[in-house]
């Protein structure tokens, strides 16, 4: 009977992403109707540069206030990536810089560290902290769908690469989630959960009105 114990289905079992049915299928990104990936371009229309990307060759600015720059080779800018179940990103950081907690919904994340030291961090479902210093060279994993974090624990700017077994991972920011939603969660209900006064909400709130 087959279940995804089998060591002759494994692949299927676990990969994030549909297993593809042809070699390729360079996304049209110009489709006017989109389910759950992006259609096939004409095999006619595909040319060898529908599977080179070069966005991740350049360092990114981090002068913004969070002092982080990310850059995504996901299907919707690296069209030759539709239904091959991967993606990658690079990241920046200036020296004391983090990217906000986090989680990727779609895809477990392996980074790369390429340059500096970062503190990585994930919490599982159990509510348990792993973390670990990471420095260049070295690779640290966070699981599909665990809350992250990720800090520039060292004196110069740091430089990691992300590969995600999704074609398109997807982020959501905890804190833009919760205090930055449209519409908004009602502050009650936050204050509850955080069994802190509605002000404080407020006060929090305000910080992201741009």
């Amino acid at each position: 009977m087959f279940n995804c114990h089998s060591i002759f289905f494994t692949l299927s079992c676990f990969s994030s992403d549909p297993d593809p049915l042809q070699d390729f299928c360079v996304a049209d990104l110009n489709a006017t109707t989109v389910l759950n990936g992006f259609p096939c371009k004409p095999v006619y229309q595909v040319t060898s540069d529908d599977f080179l990307y070069s966005g991740l060759v350049n360092e990114a600015s981090t002068v913004n206030p969070m002092g982080v720059a990310a850059t995504f080779a996901d299907v919707k800018n690296f069209p030759g990536l539709n239904t091959l179940g991967l993606s990658m990103a690079r990241g920046e950081l200036a020296p004391s810089a983090y990217f906000p907690v986090h989680v990727h919904p779609r895809a477990t994340e392996l980074n790369f560290v390429m340059k500096g030291e970062l503190l990585f961090g994930f919490i599982s479902t159990s509510n348990v902290l792993y973390s670990k210093v990471v420095k260049a060279g070295e690779l640290f994993v966070v699981p599909r769908g665990l809350v992250h974090f990720v800090k520039n624990n060292g004196p110069g700017k740091a430089v990691v690469v992300a590969a995600f077994n999704s074609q398109l991972a997807g982020v959501a920011l905890i804190p833009n989630n919760l205090f930055a939603s449209n519409p908004t969660i009602p502050n009650d209900i936050l204050a509850q959960n955080f069994q802190v006064d509605e002000n404080v909400i407020v006060t929090i709130k305000s910080k992201f009105a741009n």
